[in-house]
């Protein structure tokens, strides 16, 4: 279970707010082409500031709480994270974007 538990935190985090894209209409996973452009820059900074840190051995990963599961330097639960938590703040920013244009009374909403 250990060498899991990230992943499975990630998981987590995408279930927790996976009901925001069809409940408040964040509408976050049916526009992929904008989503891939709101997390490249994000993608692009933190992998090469993630890269960094690691060739300057300022931190590793523990083998007791990650798969083994490298991409290069970098463990996969890394990229996971990179992906995952950008994609979770998207769906709540739009989701409270849309309560609030409903509450406002928009006609969009």
């Amino acid at each position: 279970m250990d060498p899991y538990q990230y992943l499975i935190l990630m998981g987590g985090c995408v279930l927790i707010t996976l009901p925001l894209e069809f409940i408040l209409r964040a509408r976050v996973y049916r526009r992929p082409l904008r989503l891939a452009l709101a997390m490249l820059p994000t993608l692009v900074v933190f992998i090469a500031w993630d890269l960094l840190g690691i060739a300057r051995n300022h931190w590793d990963y523990s083998p007791t709480y990650t798969t083994g599961i490298m991409l290069g330097p970098m463990p996969l639960e890394e990229l996971v994270f990179f992906l995952v938590i950008p994609i979770c703040g998207l769906l709540t920013y739009e989701g409270v974007g849309h309560v609030l244009r409903r509450l406002r009374g928009d006609d969009d909403a």
